[in-house]
C-alpha cells in the first residue's frame, strides 16, 4: 500500500522538487494515517529521495537532449562545439603568429 501512495505522492509533488523536509512531512502524515510505521520512516524517506534524484537526472538528460536537437535543427553550435571551435581558432592564431615571427626574423 505504501508503494502506491508513494508513487501517487511523487507524481503529484513533482519529483524533481522533492526535499528532505517535504519527504519527512509526507512520512509523518502517513504515520498519522496509519499507513506507515515509525520504523519504516527512514527507509521510506531514503527511497523517496533516491527516486527524486533519479527522476531529476532523467529529466535533465531529456531536456538536454531536446535542447541539443533544437540547436542542431537551427544550425546553432552547442556549448561544447563552440568551445572546441574557440580552442581551434586560438591554436591556429598562435601558429600564425609564430609563422609571422619566424618570417620576420
Amino acid at each position: 500500500m505504501a508503494d502506491v501512495i508513494k508513487k501517487a505522492f511523487l507524481a503529484g509533488l513533482g519529483l524533481a522538487s522533492l526535499t528532505r523536509e517535504k519527504a519527512e512531512e509526507f512520512a509523518k502524515d502517513l504515520i498519522k494515517r496509519g499507513e506507515l510505521t515509525e520504523t519504516e520512516k527512514p527507509k521510506f524517506i531514503k527511497d523517496l529521495l533516491e527516486q527524486s534524484e533519479k527522476t531529476k537526472t532523467e529529466m535533465e538528460e531529456k531536456v538536454e537532449k531536446a535542447v541539443d536537437g533544437i540547436l542542431k535543427k537551427m544550425n546553432i553550435p552547442s556549448r561544447k562545439e563552440f568551445e572546441e571551435l574557440k580552442t581551434k581558432v586560438e591554436e591556429l592564431t598562435q601558429l600564425l603568429n609564430k609563422k609571422q615571427e619566424e618570417s620576420g626574423k
